[in-house]
């Protein structure tokens, strides 16, 4: 998946500095004079004029100089994909030479294919980008420019690009818990009657029922009409949860990989599967999305959960937005549950009445050097109370394990007997 915005394009003015030549030129016009003054020799005096005369009029030839850099604006892709995108700098008030090079950045690989220096056409770069990890790039470039006379150098770092690297996420399809989804046709099998392929009982004909439906051979063997009943298909509401409070340094840090990677994997199955899907992340930046359906809802919800892009509602408060979470809607949380408002948001959840599934994402204890071990046994014991006091009032919390993958975890969460009434 490659994705392009439109180009932007960056001003900047110039800051002259003596460039190298100048300070070389002083250097050898003081040994001159030096020389001339030791050896009482007039035609070191006259050697060394052009060059003091070059000097004394350099400042007055650095004139105001603006530049453009015209970069390649929002570059969209997945991690380990390169993309390609050509960035061009030229100069718009004054007069210099232009030279550009890629400035590099950590986690991000550039490599040059074409480059070209400026002389009357604008200096320019093809540069081939990829990335190992998901997340935002800043991708700038270093525009080094020179005076006609060469005797003033500047430099300036412009942005050529913003990167967005999306996660690759597992192509396992998620098992969805088995709920009144609403009146919407879909691919999830459910228990009602209806329009379907899925065989479900005969019954006798009835006013109003359509002759396709009419099974000929039954009819004919019993003597009067009857009709074949099939399983409805529907479509669910998913709402994806994402915590992004501030962790503590270390293991409950790293587990922010697991959350945006479990979501991506979410949306993603839900999506192929027909289902409206949303996201809100609760945290530092409390942030949600409309439900929607196909392919560009992924890139829509990835983006919201990178905190990019403008398609995303801001808001404010610890609570999921009630706009946010359609009625009837399955909750699945990506969290490691060190937050007591992030719990509280999802008992709120629940209250509603919606299906509440939280995914631990946290492996291990949350301190960096560990635990004695009998320390570690009494916060296990606590996270397994925890995970019981949630279970009490409806809401499922799943761990998910170094050697297991989402659709694994997603299994263990179980049947609800009951429903709660859904309510604003």
């Amino acid at each position: 998946m490659r994705h392009r915005d439109a180009g932007a394009t960056v001003e900047a003015e110039l800051r002259w500095r003596p460039a190298p030549l100048v300070f070389m030129l002083l250097a050898v016009a003081g040994v001159a004079l030096l020389l001339a003054l030791v050896l009482q020799l007039w035609q070191l005096v006259v050697f060394a004029a052009p060059m003091i005369g070059v000097l004394v009029t350099a400042p007055w030839q650095q004139s105001r100089t603006r530049i453009q850099v015209d970069g390649a604006g929002t570059l969209r892709c997945f991690e380990t994909e390169e993309v390609t995108f050509s960035v061009a700098a030229f100069v718009d008030d004054g007069h210099a030479l232009l030279r550009m090079v890629p400035e590099p950045l950590d986690g991000l690989a550039i490599h040059v294919e074409e480059s070209s220096d400026s002389g009357l056409a604008p200096a320019g770069l093809k540069l081939a980008l990829s990335a190992q990890r998901w997340g935002r790039y800043p991708a700038a470039v270093r525009v080094s420019a020179l005076s006609p006379a060469g005797l003033a150098v500047a430099t300036a770092v412009l942005p050529a690009g913003q990167l967005y690297v999306y996660p690759i996420t597992d192509p396992q399809r998620l098992t969805l818990p088995r709920i009144d989804m609403p009146e919407r046709l879909g691919v999830h099998l459910t228990r009602k009657h209806g329009p379907g392929v899925e065989y479900a009982d005969i019954r006798a004909y009835a006013p109003g029922d359509q002759l396709r439906l009419v099974n000929w051979p039954v009819s004919a063997r019993r003597g009067k009409l009857y009709v074949t009943e099939r399983y409805t298909n529907r479509s669910a509401d998913v709402v994806v949860l994402v915590d992004t409070s501030q962790q503590a340094p270390g293991p409950a840090t790293d587990s922010l990989e697991l959350s945006v990677r479990g979501a991506a994997q979410v949306v993603q199955s839900t999506l192929q599967a027909g289902d409206r899907t949303a996201v809100v992340c609760l945290g530092e930046t409390p942030r949600w999305l409309r439900p929607d359906i196909g392919r560009r809802q992924f890139y829509r919800i990835v983006d919201t959960v990178l905190d990019v892009g403008d398609e995303h509602i801001p808001t404010t408060g610890t609570l999921a937005p009630h706009a946010a979470v359609p009625l009837g809607a399955i909750i699945v949380a990506f969290s490691t549950l060190l937050d007591t408002q992030f719990a509280l948001a999802l008992i709120d959840l629940r209250k509603r009445g919606h299906v509440v599934i939280v995914v631990d994402v946290l492996r291990g204890t949350p301190f960096r050097g560990g635990l004695d071990p009998t320390l570690g046994k009494m916060w296990q014991l606590e996270r397994t109370a925890m995970y019981r006091d949630m279970g009490t009032v409806g809401v499922d919390i799943v761990g998910w394990p170094e050697d297991a993958r989402l659709d694994q975890v997603m299994k263990l969460i179980p049947e609800h007997r009951r429903m709660i009434r859904a309510r604003r």
